[in-house]
């Protein structure tokens, strides 16, 4: 009799900064969440713990807790840090730009 295989699910994990890309796909168990994906591509061996926060992660540009669960074909994004609010620096580009007399 052949061996049951449990279902999976192909989704992918994404980070990017100035210096670097990393794209990683990954085959899981279907039910896994964020937390697991992330804990099976060891990502956080590449990026460091501090990377890999709540409030910095998504599935497709839109903002998820780590035990959310995951479908075939998602793509978890890993977000980087603002060096600025992106608010401030317009005011400041529009104060700078404004005709001076």
């Amino acid at each position: 009799m052949p061996e049951k295989m449990s279902a999976t699910i192909r989704i992918e994990i994404a980070y990017a900064d100035p210096q670097r890309q990393i794209l990683r796909t990954l085959e899981i168990s279907l039910g896994s969440t964020v937390a697991d994906a992330l804990g099976m591509s060891g990502i956080a061996n590449t990026l460091g713990e501090a990377a890999i926060s709540a409030h910095r992660i998504g599935i497709f540009s839109q903002p998820v807790e780590l035990d959310a669960p995951l479908r075939d074909g998602d793509r978890i994004e890993i977000y980087r840090e603002l060096r600025a609010d992106p608010k401030e620096s317009r005011r400041r580009r529009v104060r700078d730009s404004a005709i001076k007399p």
